[in-house]
């Protein structure tokens, strides 16, 4: 799935604002297949689960996929990454 520019400012736009299970889903694909820079599965992997919690079903999908692809370290520093993300949204 290729995004615009449009779309990709969009998307990292709704992340500092009230994102969406979806709009953390294409945060993640960018991320993922290095849409707008480098592949970084740590953090595509971190806008999966965080899109995962939020209900998304093609997140939960896309997460597992990569984390085969990833270290058990790798994956961990991805979930710490979700988690301290959380906790800045109050």
């Amino acid at each position: 799935m290729a995004f615009t520019d449009v779309e990709t400012a969009q998307v990292h736009e709704a992340v500092t604002s009230d994102p969406t299970g979806e709009d953390l889903c294409k945060l993640g694909i960018l991320y993922s297949t290095g849409q707008g820079g480098e592949v970084d599965y740590v953090e595509a992997h971190k806008w999966f689960n965080l899109a995962a919690l939020m209900g998304s079903e093609p997140a939960k999908y896309y997460r597992q996929e990569i984390s085969d692809q990833m270290s058990t370290m790798e994956v961990a520093s991805a979930q710490r990454a979700a988690r301290e993300w959380l906790s800045t949204r109050h």
